[in-house]
C-alpha cells in the first residue's frame, strides 16, 4: 500500500471511530433535569495533576493520606468509592488506599484520615496491598518516579461489603453501577 493509500486508509478508520463515538447511547451520569451532564472532578490542596506527592504523603516521612475534594456528581449518585493505585510498582499494580461506602453528600476527604475500618462521615476503608487498613502513601524502589491514580467512583447503588474489602471486592460490587468516574495522577520518585 502506498504512501497515499495508508493515509485515505487512516483517516477513514477515524471517521469511524468519531462517527461510532457520537452514536454511543446517554452516559448514566447524565442529569434528569434539563439533560446536563454533571462533569465530575477530584482534586487535593496538596498537590495538583501531574505534579510531585509531597513527601509527607508518603513513606519517607509522616505518611498521611492528602485531602482531597469532588464536585460534579451526578444527581442519582448513592455513593462514593476512593482507590488508589501505582500501576508502575514492579511486581504490577500496587493498592495504597481503598475506600467505599462513602455518603453521597460527601464532598471531600481530610488530610490526614485515620486507620480505622469505618468512619462516620468518610466510610469504609479496606485492606491495601501492605495488608493494612487505610491508607499508605507512595513507597517505591530508588529509580523513576512511580505514578499514582486516585481514582474516583459515583455509583448508582449502595455497596455493602464487610468492613477491610479488598480493591478486587469493591470493584466486583461497583460493577454495573458506575454513574461517573474521575482521576487525579500524582508522581513520586525515591
Amino acid at each position: 500500500m502506498n504512501k497515499k493509500a495508508y493515509l485515505h486508509f487512516v483517516m477513514f478508520l477515524m471517521s469511524l471511530s468519531l462517527a461510532s463515538s457520537a452514536c454511543k447511547p446517554e452516559d448514566k451520569g447524565e442529569e434528569a433535569n434539563g439533560g446536563v451532564k454533571m462533569d465530575l472532578h477530584l482534586r487535593s490542596n496538596d498537590f495538583n495533576e501531574n505534579e510531585t506527592i509531597p513527601r509527607r504523603f508518603t513513606c519517607d516521612a509522616e505518611n498521611l493520606s492528602p485531602s482531597l475534594t469532588w464536585s460534579g456528581a451526578p444527581g442519582e449518585t448513592r455513593q462514593f468509592t476512593l482507590i488508589v493505585d501505582d500501576p508502575d510498582a514492579p511486581r504490577g499494580t500496587w493498592v495504597h488506599w481503598v475506600v467505599y461506602a462513602i455518603p453521597a453528600n460527601v464532598t471531600s476527604l481530610p488530610e490526614g484520615v485515620t486507620k480505622m475500618a469505618f468512619i462516620e462521615d468518610v466510610g469504609k476503608q479496606g485492606i491495601n496491598d501492605f495488608q493494612e487498613i487505610g491508607y499508605d502513601g507512595p513507597c517505591p524502589p530508588p529509580g523513576p518516579a512511580h505514578r499514582y491514580f486516585f481514582k474516583l467512583y459515583a455509583l448508582d447503588t449502595e455497596i455493602d461489603l464487610p468492613l477491610g474489602a479488598t480493591k478486587a471486592e469493591v470493584e466486583e460490587a461497583m460493577r454495573d453501577h458506575i454513574l461517573s468516574s474521575t482521576q487525579l495522577v500524582g508522581y513520586y520518585s525515591r
